[in-house]
C-alpha cells in the first residue's frame, strides 16, 4: 500500500511540474553557452522586484538581474548595448513549452528603471512546485503574462 501511495505522489508531482530542472541553459548572441545551476544562482547577488498578481495582490520575488546572466554568454550591456544589438531579442523558454520574448534593451538597467530578474525565491522562500526552480520576473508589467515559470533556457537572438 505504501509503495502505491509513493508512486501516486511521484506521478502527481511530475505531472504538476514539481520535477523541474535545477539549471538554466543560457545561449548568447553568437552561440556561447553557459549553464546556471540553482546553487550558482543562489550564490549570486540578488535584487527584489514586485510582480502584479493575476488574481490577487502583487508578489515579491528575489533573483539575479537578467542582464548579469546574459553578459556571461557575451550579450552587450550598459554603454556597449547600442547599434544593431538594440534589435536583439531574448527568448525565454519554460519546461512546459511556454515562451516569451523581450527586447535585449528591455533587460538592461541602463535602458529602463524596472527590473528584469531570473528569480529563485518569492516572499523569502524558495519558489513552489508550480513555479519551478526559476521564474522570469518583469517588473512594471501590468499583468504577469511575461513572468514565465519553470524557466529552462534563455537565448539571445539577433533580429532578422
Amino acid at each position: 500500500m505504501r509503495s502505491n501511495l509513493f508512486l501516486f505522489v511521484a506521478i502527481v508531482c511530475f505531472a504538476t511540474g514539481a520535477a523541474t530542472a535545477q539549471s538554466v541553459s543560457l545561449i548568447g548572441p553568437t552561440g556561447q553557452q553557459h549553464t546556471i545551476t540553482a546553487a550558482d544562482l543562489a550564490a549570486m547577488p540578488h535584487q527584489s522586484a514586485l510582480v502584479a498578481g493575476e488574481k490577487g495582490p502583487a508578489k515579491a520575488y528575489d533573483g539575479v538581474p537578467l542582464t548579469l546572466l546574459l553578459q556571461s554568454v557575451g550579450a552587450p550591456a550598459g554603454k556597449t548595448l547600442r547599434g544593431p544589438a538594440l534589435a536583439d531579442m531574448v527568448v525565454v523558454t519554460a519546461s512546459d513549452g511556454y515562451r516569451v520574448v523581450l527586447a535585449l534593451a528591455d533587460t538592461d538597467a541602463g535602458m529602463r528603471s524596472e527590473k528584469v530578474l531570473l528569480a529563485d525565491r518569492s516572499n523569502g522562500s524558495a519558489l513552489g512546485p508550480t513555479e519551478g526552480s526559476f521564474r522570469l520576473v518583469v517588473e512594471g508589467d501590468l499583468r504577469p503574462a511575461r513572468a514565465a515559470r519553470m524557466v529552462k533556457s534563455i537565448q539571445v537572438v539577433a533580429a532578422p
